[in-house]
This record gives structure tokens, C-alpha cells and sequence, in this order.
């Protein structure tokens, strides 16, 4: 009867618990601690299920009499390290002597604050290197170069550089905010995906031409309506047609292509394709799962040389999210890069 509620309890609990005997044998165990420490069959000691000296150095504890103990521990499951916060606790009833250990999954939360100290530790690293250079720049015209209009002139440029890339930083942060706190909310409004991306070409042109870099745009003359925010979407494309041109490599194409994919298996349904190819170095593979965290660069100096933040493909990334599609990223070195947004089709007409 006792063990029938214990187990009963066990599997009412959402976290991972285990319950051994005063021998420290387990006597039960639920779905949830099988999962993270796999079968846990009864009768084990329990130093054989979970190999770990604090912990176990804890259940003899309270097994020897102590109420209660609790620690964070680094747990080895399966393929992957797990940040825990496990509880021992005595179970003290008639026909029951033991204790119950519960084991909670911090793992998230600590990848959510190392996440978060990373993102200051960057933003501070991004920030300090400007201002460093604007630092020193006007104490040197306030001192040696105050009476020198040359040195003065070419400090300035220098120093007007430095100021439009920290503002370049701070609207990127700003956007990157703005973006994930609409994440969750799906855009509401249809537009022209075709008409878009002619403008978003049309814009780029010039740039394209001064960096000796060709456009192409293949889309239907028609209109393309799908589900979006067009500002965001105009971010989306504007950036990934930017960075070709500036990482295509001078005389070369980059060209943008809009189609249409009849059944797109993670979608469920019917979608448009948008895939900006240039035919620059390539990126080599070990890069290509990182491109889109925040400030990681291929290749920091020439990023920083060509204006960059480290920003624009997180900021596609959660704008993509936000509309529900997906975005690919395929490159080889030497055969140039393509960067595919797939947007669900929107049924209608705009």
C-alpha cells in the first residue's frame, strides 16, 4: 500500500525524483528521472544510478539524520552536461524510512545567463574600441595637433568614422529589441514580396555599382502576396543583399532570385523562396551554424573595416522567426554564398 502512493506521488511529480530506502537502494523512480538518468530499475543502490560525490556525500546526510540538503551540481547525461539543483529531503512515516532526491534542470536558465554575460561582455568589448580611439584623438587636438590643420582634418574624419559606427551599434541594438519583442506576434498585414524585393534592389543599385558589384533580380512580374511586416522584411532583404555586395568580391554578381515552392515540408504548405547568391571566397563550413549569433563575425577585421556590427543576421534570423519562415545558409570556399528566406504563401490577394 505504502509503495503503491509512493509511486503514485512520483509520478505526480514534474520533476525528476527518485526515492531510495535507508540503505540508499532506490525504491522508486518517475518518468522524468528515467528520462534524464535513463532506466533506474529498483533494488539499485543508489551511488550505481547517479555517480556523483556531492550528491551522494548528501543523501548520506540525511539519511544519517539530517533534515534536509540541497546543491547545485553539473550532472553528466547522455551526450550533454546538465546544470541541476538537486534537493534530498528525509521521508520519515511509518513502514517508510529514506529520502526523496529531486533533481530540477537549471540547464536553460544558466545557458540564459552565460548567454546574457556574453552579450554585455560583447556589447562593452564593441563599444570600448571607438571610444578608446575618440579618447585619444581629442586629447591629441587639444595637445600636439591643436596649431596642425592637416592633422586635424584627417583626426576628425577618423573621429566621425569611429562615432557613426557606435551609432550604427546603437541602432542595431535598438532594432534587435524591437524585433524580439514582436517575435511572438505574427504580422497581420499582406504585401507584395515580388514589389519589395525591386525596391530593395532599386535602393542597392547605386552601392552595388560604385563596389563594382552587378544586381539581378529574377522574380514574377507579378505580385507575390504573402504575410508581413514590410518594414522588417525590407530589413531582412536590405541586409542580406548589403552583405553580399560588400562580401561578393568587386567585379562579380549578385543575384537575387524569388520563387515560388509548391510544398515546403516544414512549413506544411506552399511558400516563396528568396535566395541571395553572390560569388565571393565562400565561408568555410565550421562557421555556417554561427552566423546568426549575435557579434559573431568570420572575419572581425574586414567586418569592422566594411562598417559591420555583428548584428544584421541575428536581427534576420528573429525577423524570419517572427514570420513563421525559415531561413538557409549554404557557402563553400571559393563558390560564393547563398542566404534562402522561405516565407509561408499567403492565399489571396493584396
Amino acid at each position: 500500500m505504502i509503495e503503491e502512493r509512493l509511486h503514485a506521488l512520483l509520478r505526480g511529480v514534474p520533476v525528476a525524483m527518485l526515492a531510495v530506502d535507508s540503505h540508499a537502494r532506490i525504491i522508486g523512480a518517475n518518468e522524468a528521472a528515467e528520462a534524464l538518468l535513463g532506466a533506474v530499475p529498483g533494488g539499485r543502490p543508489f551511488v550505481t544510478v547517479l555517480r556523483h560525490p556531492e550528491v551522494n556525500a548528501a543523501l548520506d546526510a540525511v539519511l544519517a539524520g539530517q533534515e534536509r540538503a540541497q546543491l547545485a551540481v553539473t550532472l553528466g547525461a547522455a551526450d550533454r552536461r546538465v546544470f541541476c539543483e538537486v534537493t534530498v529531503t528525509a521521508l520519515r512515516a511509518p513502514g517508510l524510512l529514506g529520502a526523496a532526491v529531486a533533481i530540477v534542470d537549471r540547464s536553460r536558465d544558466e545557458e540564459t545567463e552565460q548567454m546574457r554575460r556574453d552579450f554585455v561582455a560583447n556589447v562593452s568589448h564593441e563599444l570600448r574600441t571607438p571610444l578608446t580611439a575618440l579618447m585619444g584623438f581629442i586629447e591629441t587636438l587639444r595637445g600636439p595637433a591643436r596649431n596642425d590643420p592637416a592633422a586635424r582634418d584627417r583626426f576628425l574624419d577618423i573621429m566621425e568614422r569611429e562615432a557613426g559606427r557606435m551609432n550604427r551599434l546603437v541602432a542595431d541594438l535598438l532594432s534587435l529589441s524591437r524585433v524580439e519583442q514582436d517575435e511572438r506576434r505574427r504580422p497581420a498585414q499582406n504585401l507584395d514580396l515580388a514589389g519589395l524585393l525591386r525596391s530593395v534592389v532599386a535602393t542597392l543599385a547605386p552601392a552595388a555599382t560604385a563596389a563594382g558589384v552587378r544586381l539581378e533580380l529574377q522574380a514574377p512580374a507579378g505580385k507575390v502576396p504573402v504575410p508581413g511586416d514590410a518594414d522588417q522584411l525590407v530589413q531582412v532583404f536590405h541586409n542580406l543583399v548589403e552583405n553580399a555586395v560588400k562580401y561578393g568580391g568587386a567585379g562579380g554578381v549578385v543575384t537575387v532570385t524569388l520563387e515560388r515552392l509548391a510544398h515546403e515540408p516544414v512549413l506544411r504548405g506552399p511558400a516563396w523562396a528568396v535566395c541571395v547568391a553572390d560569388q565571393g571566397e565562400g565561408i568555410e563550413p565550421q562557421h555556417l551554424p554561427r552566423l546568426t549569433e549575435r557579434f559573431y563575425r568570420v572575419d572581425t577585421h574586414r567586418s569592422r573595416e566594411q562598417g559591420g556590427t555583428g548584428l544584421g543576421l541575428a536581427i534576420v534570423k528573429h525577423i524570419v522567426n517572427r514570420h513563421r519562415g525559415r531561413l538557409r545558409i549554404e557557402s563553400e570556399r571559393g563558390q560564393g554564398s547563398r542566404f534562402t528566406v522561405i516565407l509561408p504563401e499567403q492565399i489571396g490577394r493584396i
